[in-house]
């Protein structure tokens, strides 16, 4: 049985308490990030390796401002096992007794879900987005990008992909919940693709239906994996469920 309810200010303080624990070990690595970040930005320079020969700074605190921005980034990945620990603790008392073991798994793959999409995009969409656009200008055209513009760029869609990872793992908690299962998903499956394409183009940070397109194609193969995740979590709900009643 799920735990007792919570009055709507009790949900407040919980919801207060829960962020200031995400806060605390996401500037501690956010601090520990700081002394990598010249390392971290040769490493998200990779990709442009061909394509973008230099890159240039307008200001005198870009380069300042584009430090923070990666060990934000950075800080958010290494706290990210704790905030997620912290989210399943908020949704728990909305979770029956027999599912909160679950914990690990759902720390476990959210994690390595969004380390997945990042790496999809840091390997695959980064790279191919750059050569895209930047050859659209031809041999005409030299470009002088702004460092900011690029690691905003970078990390936009490095992000983002890691969101869009997260799909299976939110249908499998949705479906622990009862909220959905496999067969709304089938039943939906068209408004979904529709809102899929709209959530890559708002994701992507170009414009152009190619990028857009290469965003969508893996959130609508973690769709139709996620169907099969939501019929899998009804099985084993039953199997629980008569186990229960032995």
């Amino acid at each position: 049985m799920p735990d007792k309810e919570l009055s709507l200010i009790e949900h407040l303080d919980e919801l207060r308490s829960r962020i200031i624990y995400c806060l605390i070990p996401f500037v501690i690595a956010v601090l520990c990030s700081t002394p990598f970040v010249k390392a971290f930005l040769a490493f998200l320079r990779i990709p442009a390796e061909g394509v973008i020969k230099e890159l240039a700074f307008f200001s005198p605190e870009e380069v300042a401002f584009v430090y923070m921005k990666i060990a934000l980034f950075s800080g958010f990945i290494l706290s990210l096992p704790v905030i997620l620990y912290q989210i399943w603790g908020f949704i728990s008392p909305a979770i029956a007794q027999r599912q909160k073991k679950y914990i690990v798994s759902f720390i476990f793959w959210a994690f390595f879900a969004f380390l997945c999409g990042c790496a999809f995009g840091y390997l695959l969409l980064v790279p191919f987005s750059l050569k895209f656009l930047i050859g659209l200008a031809g041999k005409e055209l030299t470009p002088v990008i702004a460092l900011n513009k690029y690691i905003g760029f970078v990390l936009a869609l490095i992000a983002g992909c890691g969101i869009a990872f997260e799909l299976p793992v939110v249908v499998w908690l949705l479906a622990r919940l009862g909220i959905v299962n496999s067969a709304f998903l089938r039943k939906k499956r068209r408004y979904a693709i529709a809102i899929i394409f709209i959530a890559a183009a708002v994701i992507t940070p170009t414009t152009d239906p190619v990028n857009m397109t290469l965003m969508a194609l893996p959130m609508l193969v973690l769709y139709e994996l996620s169907i099969w995740i939501a019929r899998w979590n009804q099985r084993g709900m039953t199997t629980e469920k008569v186990a229960d009643c032995h």
